[in-house]
């Protein structure tokens, strides 16, 4: 297999293909790598991964100067997962090489008294990266269909008009949530959506972790603990958004979360080819523009 095909192959083996029906099952949480396969000239395999991930940082830095000077599109990353998912190693280890100036991380808890007094996208709307920029949400709008469709008594704080929360609420959700990404695509927002599929063993494995390490326990929350015992309405609804809001305006893609070097290294792929597809080029400077630098040259060779 070549380098490109093996490339877009991995791409598209964790996204989810809009308008189909979709099985969260068939999204494995590790995946069965085969040796001979190679991204950037290296084996995909664990022991290549940091090399992977920095040639991968290399460019992505590369691309976000191009984003910056053109200046036409902006980009959106949104992670979701469970409890220890490893969002936070995303953008920690992705997004390391990138120049913070052009680029913002957004992580959304609970929302403020003030946030409730508006739509369920308004926070986060408000926040939205501007041209030639990158904008990572850690946790997004979509928050409004997982952890509030599992905890419905949280929709009492919104005072909402209705208070019938059967599928066609949850429908009229996802129905908003595409209207809104379709119209930023339209005007030149490229949306990535990454879903980090953690398994419920590996889950308990790094919240013991937490727990257990001195340097990581205040990270831990007892409260995660809790909602492992809503795991199965966690996953039914994760597997009705991905397959609801996964569109070719803002696809999802889901990446196998139990190995933390794989899905860094897809993320990464993923982004940068994101970007290539755009046919971004620096601006093409008008003839007095360039004059002046050149009598600015001269100017400074003088002395």
């Amino acid at each position: 297999m070549g380098e490109k095909e093996g490339i877009r192959q991995y791409i598209e083996r964790a996204k989810v293909v809009p308008g189909k029906r979709m099985d969260l099952k068939r999204y494995p949480t590790s995946w069965e790598m085969a040796e001979s396969d190679s991204i950037n000239g290296l084996r995909l395999s664990k022991e290549n991964s940091e090399e992977l991930l920095a040639r991968s940082l290399k460019e992505l830095t590369s691309m976000q100067e191009v984003l910056w000077a053109d200046n036409r599109f902006s980009m959106l990353v949104i992670l979701q997962g469970m409890d220890a998912a490893g969002k936070d190693g995303i953008i920690k280890h992705v997004m390391s090489g990138v120049n913070p100036q052009g680029c913002q991380v957004t992580s959304f808890k609970a929302p403020s008294p003030d946030e409730l007094d508006h739509d369920f996208l308004w926070r986060c709307i408000k926040v939205l990266p501007g041209k030639g920029s990158i904008g990572i949400f850690n946790r997004s709008y979509y928050e409004e269909v997982l952890v509030v469709r599992v905890h419905q008594e949280f929709l009492r704080s919104q005072r909402l008009p209705t208070d019938d929360f059967g599928p066609s609420f949850w429908k009229e959700r996802y129905h908003s949530i595409n209207e809104m990404e379709k119209h930023l695509a339209r005007n030149g927002m490229v949306i990535i959506k990454l879903f980090l599929n953690v398994s419920k063993e590996e889950q308990r494995t790094r919240l013991m972790e937490r727990i257990e390490t001195p340097e990581k326990v205040w990270k831990f929350n007892p409260n995660d603990v809790k909602e492992r015992d809503l795991w199965p309405e966690y996953m039914g609804s994760y597997q009705e958004m991905l397959e609801a809001t996964s569109t070719d305006d803002a696809p999802w893609y889901v990446l196998p979360a139990d190995q933390k070097w794989l899905a860094r290294a897809l993320a990464s792929l993923i982004l940068t080819s994101q970007i290539r597809s755009l046919g971004l080029t620096y601006p093409e400077l008008p003839p007095e523009y360039i004059k002046d630098v050149q009598d600015a040259k001269s100017r400074l060779e003088k002395g």
